[in-house]
């Protein structure tokens, strides 16, 4: 594998990859800029089928996450760091002591916190073997400790700003969702628009954990491979990247797709598709970024809770920039958050 040959190479500032046999530790850590400031992005822990394809999904949720803090205003540059995971899913202290290590290593170039897979837990274990970490437990009312709840609320803002955008609706009473992932960041998505009286219909790969949400909420399920096709108001993915493809794209039957996943773009020419079809997309790293605005704000030491949520309410503002120059140019959203982005962190 050559890591500068790969199709989500973009001209990143480092790709840094770390062995510790002791602990068994195998991961990636992908810098993509620092023009802003030090690479911020959370720790993925999972399990992949070939190890080039953890170098690839590092490359590509690095990226994003430079786009995401530039888009929401964050003195942060973008990166990612990748735990490869056995088949069973083995994550030990020793491991996270490792990782621990490895970003200090990079003496403050990438800042880590939570993604997929890790815990607020598991932050306070790296934290013991590094400064460059956030999203650890905090009091009440301060900026920081789990970044999920954030992002959720970041998203629900979202689906209500692309409601209003698409179908002239100022409330979610009756909105039909579907909702692809109920962890975290998709259950709680769930929680905020059924309290507002939506209509949800709810997938995860764990079966039992969205037919308990459904119950909670009053909602319906349906298989994780047939959530994208269901005929809804808005379909919101919120569980892993590269589910809007060229099939998935031409079997939506919603006028809006809204959801807090990283890349859901399997490719660039899927934000060329999913705008032809005249469907109103929200570029998921404008929309999911309320967990790096929490947990960036709690490193950078800039306000408290109030302070984020503040932040996070100019989401939807950000969302209407990008509809309303998508709008007059013709040009896809998801490729108008591209050019915004790269323009803001020097690369336009």
């Amino acid at each position: 594998m050559n890591v500068w040959d790969l199709p989500d190479f973009d001209d990143h500032e480092g790709v840094h990859l770390f062995r510790d046999r002791d602990s068994g530790l195998t991961a990636v850590v992908a810098v993509h800029s620092t023009a802003l400031g030090p690479a911020a992005g959370g720790a993925r822990f999972w399990h992949y089928p070939r190890r080039d394809d953890a170098v690839t999904d590092a490359l590509r949720l690095s990226r994003g996450m430079s786009y995401k803090n530039a888009m929401a205003g964050l003195p942060l540059g973008g990166g990612k760091g990748v735990i490869l995971a056995d088949a069973q899913g083995t994550k030990t202290e020793a491991m996270l002591a490792a990782f621990g290590r490895s970003v200090d290593s990079l003496g403050g170039r990438y800042v880590t916190a939570e993604d997929v897979g890790i815990s607020t837990a598991d932050m306070v274990a790296v934290s013991r073997h590094t400064r460059f970490v956030s999203g650890l437990p905090v009091e009440q009312g301060s900026a920081g400790g789990d970044p999920g709840p954030f992002t959720a609320y970041g998203v629900f803002l979202g689906i209500k700003a692309a409601v209003r955008r698409a179908l002239g609706r100022d409330d979610m009473a009756g909105v039909h969702v579907a909702i692809q992932g109920v962890g975290s960041v998709g259950g709680g998505v769930a929680r905020l628009l059924a309290a507002e009286g939506a209509r949800l219909t709810l997938a995860d790969v764990n079966a039992a954990r969205a037919a308990e949400l459904a119950a909670e909420l009053g909602a319906a399920t349906a298989a994780t491979d047939e959530i994208l096709a269901i005929e809804a108001d808005v379909i919101s993915p919120n569980a892993l990247g590269a589910v809007l493809t060229e099939a998935s794209i031409a079997a939506l039957k919603a006028p809006i797709v809204a959801g807090g996943a990283n890349n859901q773009l399997a490719t660039h020419a899927d934000g060329d598709r999913i705008h032809g079809r005249g469907i109103l997309y929200a570029p998921d790293y404008v929309i999911n970024a309320g967990g790096i605005i929490n947990v960036g704000l709690e490193y950078l030491g800039q306000g408290d809770e109030a302070e984020v949520r503040a932040r996070i309410r100019q989401i939807p503002e950000r969302l209407e920039q990008v509809w309303a120059e998508s709008a007059a140019t013709g040009d896809p959203a998801a490729h108008v958050a591209d050019r915004i982005a790269q323009q803001l962190i020097g690369r336009g």
